[in-house]
């Protein structure tokens, strides 16, 4: 984790016009994000982006304890929310249950229905709610236009896709090298129904 979690998500052209530094923040995962200092922010809310912040979209890894801090976000009060553009409706499916949160997909982000139909099932204002994802341009860009504070955490390794190999690099932090990975097999866990 960066020594000083709180820095622009945004590259300086648009840090100028919308004055994202107030709002963004980064992290290597999402377990190493702190709930206390979140809890001390005013946050009452989560919103997470499924897809490369928890499991990676190929279903290869999980992101490090992030089963138990999400457990421990539940049993510290925070009411939670899944928003995915995921097209596996199956896997969004499962998640959502394995994790007993609910879920929408695909969410369609950063368009701003899926983050307002979120933020109308927790009962709360989108200042205390913080959306946590790995990508710029859907996760905190969606945040960003509902009114959320937001955490981008790194991207857990994937098979690029054909846009991340143009400008992935722009909008997802790469996943640290000699970070811990976990495996996950997902054979083991849902059929592709």
């Amino acid at each position: 984790m960066n020594k000083n979690p709180i820095v622009s998500c945004f590259p300086n052209f648009l840090k100028r016009n919308l004055r994202a530094d107030r709002y963004c923040s980064r992290s290597d995962t999402l377990a190493a994000i702190d709930l206390d200092r979140l809890i001390d922010s005013g946050i009452k809310g989560i919103i997470l982006d499924l897809d490369n912040t928890i499991v990676s979209e190929d279903d290869r890894y999980l992101s490090p304890d992030a089963i138990s801090w999400i457990g421990l976000a539940k049993t510290s009060g925070f009411k939670l929310f899944i928003l995915s553009n995921g097209k596996r409706h199956y896997r969004v499916r499962y998640w959502s249950e394995y994790l007993d949160i609910p879920a929408l997909s695909p969410a369609r982000k950063p368009f701003p229905g899926a983050f307002n139909r979120a933020l109308r099932s927790m009962q709360l204002a989108p200042d205390r709610v913080i959306v946590i994802g790995d990508s710029l341009h859907t996760d905190l860009l969606g945040a960003w236009i509902v009114g959320c504070p937001h955490i981008q955490v790194a991207s857990l390794p994937h098979p690029p896709r054909w846009w991340e190999k143009l400008i992935g690099k722009y909008v997802q932090n790469t996943y640290p090298s000699g970070q811990e990975l976990w495996e996950f097999k997902s054979s083991n866990y849902f059929n592709n129904n």
